[in-house]
């Protein structure tokens, strides 16, 4: 396994700057932003695509720094009920996809996007209540008329790209659960998998252990983000797991993110990459920084110093002791 990092943390530095920091604490792989809402500061898709010399001199200089590519990612709302969103963030995936199948990167996360409520729809309609059954309605048409043609779609370009799909489990999106994955998954294809991010587990009250052995047991892992959480279990009996606090009134938050060890405890990340292992996730552990209470370098310097020693590197082969 491999430590990498969503390198948006580093947006303000040139390509060259960013792999030289990444790569000075001990990074041995990076995801870049293509688009959507990471941006894409350090890999730009029009420059790039089918630009074979342009491809071969960015490759070299990643490699030059001691790097591979871990994922490109464009997370952003390909089903949004305006057109005009909706356009962009498919035209960015599908690039980002044709990309990725040049470069040789096997992953490419993203969100799943979540539609509106009708035909005419003006914005996103995230449906969390199993009743009135108005809601029930809502995600059937949802599901049978927008996530699964368009997702199918989707799978079969990656599939022929060879190329994987990472979903981001996310809240405010379709996917945001292990059931949620495997069923759209079930629909559609396996190139379609998840970019398992714990920190969106840990609020929405599902332990990130459990979730890799549900989605591990269906091969259905294709990327990892290092993120985690902390729950305020006080403004959480207040707010509820679906608070719409403003994130950056954190002391009023239910729960908010932190970098890799301030949420949970060192034991907690290790059972999380045994169990990753253990399941034949054998990647990158791609570390995400969203912490507020610390500046990007400063959280972004302690995630690899906690998650360094509780990597795996080696698998054991044969069980010597048997």
């Amino acid at each position: 396994m491999k430590i990498g990092v969503f390198t948006v943390l580093f947006s303000d530095k040139n390509f060259e700057d960013m792999l030289s920091h990444v790569s000075s604490k001990g990074i041995e792989a990076i995801e870049l932003g293509t688009g959507g809402f990471p941006g894409d500061a350090h890999c730009k898709l029009d420059e790039l695509l089918g630009n074979l010399d342009k491809q071969l001199s960015f490759k070299e200089k990643i490699t030059e720094y001691g790097l591979t590519i871990s994922a490109l990612s464009c997370h952003a709302n390909p089903l949004h009920p305006q057109k005009e969103i909706s356009d962009a963030a498919d035209e960015v995936l599908v690039k980002t996809l044709r990309l990725a199948s040049e470069l040789g990167v096997p992953v490419v996360n993203t969100f799943s996007g979540c539609p509106g409520d009708h035909e005419n729809a003006l914005y996103p309609n995230w449906p969390v209540a199993a009743w009135p059954n108005d809601f029930q309605e809502i995600l059937k048409w949802q599901w049978e008329q927008k996530l699964i043609p368009y997702w199918k779609e989707k799978n079969d370009l990656a599939e022929s790209l060879n190329v994987k799909i990472g979903l981001e489990l996310h809240g405010g999106f379709s996917v945001h659960t292990p059931a949620t994955l495997l069923k759209l998954r079930k629909a559609c294809g396996t190139a379609i998998g998840a970019n398992l991010d714990p920190s969106h587990m840990w609020w929405q009250g599902i332990d990130p252990v459990e979730a890799i052995k549900i989605l591990g047991r269906e091969d259905a892992i294709h990327h990892f983000h290092a993120k985690d959480t902390i729950l305020d279990q006080e403004n959480m009996n207040r707010n509820g797991l679906t608070d719409m606090t403003d994130y950056s009134l954190m002391r009023d938050r239910a729960w908010y993110f932190r970098t890799v060890g301030f949420g949970h405890d060192q034991k907690t990340w290790a059972d999380i990459i045994s169990t990753l292992r253990l399941y034949g996730y054998d990647y990158v552990v791609s570390i995400e920084h969203e912490d507020g209470l610390m500046s990007i370098d400063e959280g972004f310097t302690k995630a690899v110093e906690n998650l360094k020693p509780i990597m795996v590197k080696e698998s054991v082969g044969e069980m010597w002791w048997t």
